[in-house]
């Protein structure tokens, strides 16, 4: 079997003298979309984080490509592909849409299609060339999960990370992110969601990881973790 585009090898991850992540491994292959659940505070985003380079671990190893990632900083991860999206979108609230786009494009490898990603992201979300000059910290939330989205998109990224995406947005508007979700995978963009509702993220993920207090409690299909009476009744409410 081919190496996996991400693969975590026992990390743990600590805040200060806390520990969140305790030898925790996963892997997600190219072109998957692979879910990660659990309750909060259960260490979801901190793998994100651990993956981005913005808190790294101080044990274990994390691949990408089948290259280690220890000591690279997080601007050298987005370098390589890897794009986050955070919970609670963390955008420049007192710059335009298009100027929080325009910085999804920094980076030298992406930087000379900047006009062609940029026509993308508004072909995608045709609002976000509407509001373009408007401050973004002015945006309702499912225009700015969409402007958090598109300066990932921007980056040109081979990994998507998406940290909640659907976060205090109506249920029309939560629709709709799951449906971008689904057609980047479409074209070819790899996807690791953490997502708080929990049937749309089984729904859209082909394959699911249960973490529970920083260490993998569960894995497998979405259909397996849909069926499996103990995720029925602690996450799906049934």
């Amino acid at each position: 079997m081919s190496e996996p585009l991400l693969r975590l090898d026992a990390i743990d991850v600590f805040y200060g003298d806390i520990q969140v992540l305790y030898g925790l491994s996963l892997e997600v292959r190219e072109g998957e979309i692979v879910t990660l659940l659990g309750s909060n505070g259960a260490g979801k985003t901190t793998t994100l984080r651990a993956i981005s380079g913005i808190r790294p671990p101080r044990a274990g190893d994390i691949h990408f490509r089948g290259k280690s990632l220890v000591g690279l900083p997080a601007a050298a991860r987005a370098e390589l592909g890897i794009a986050l999206v955070p919970e609670g979108r963390d955008l420049w609230g007192q710059l335009t849409v298009r100027e929080n786009l325009d910085l999804g494009a920094y980076h030298p490898r992406v930087r000379a299609n900047a006009a062609r990603n940029l026509e993308r992201v508004f072909t995608m979300f045709p609002r976000l060339s509407e509001r373009s000059g408007q401050l973004a910290g002015s945006l309702s939330g499912g225009e700015q999960q969409m402007c958090a989205i598109g300066r990932a998109l921007m980056t040109e990224p081979t990994l998507l990370m998406l940290d909640e995406p659907s976060l205090g947005l109506a249920p029309i508007l939560v629709d709709q992110v799951m449906r971008t979700v689904s057609d980047l995978h479409a074209e070819g963009i790899t996807v690791l969601l953490v997502e708080q509702n929990l049937r749309k993220a089984l729904e859209v993920a082909e394959r699911g990881t249960v973490i529970e207090t920083g260490r993998v409690r569960l894995e497998g299909t979405s259909a397996e973790l849909s069926a499996n009476p103990e995720i029925r009744t602690a996450y799906l409410g049934i």
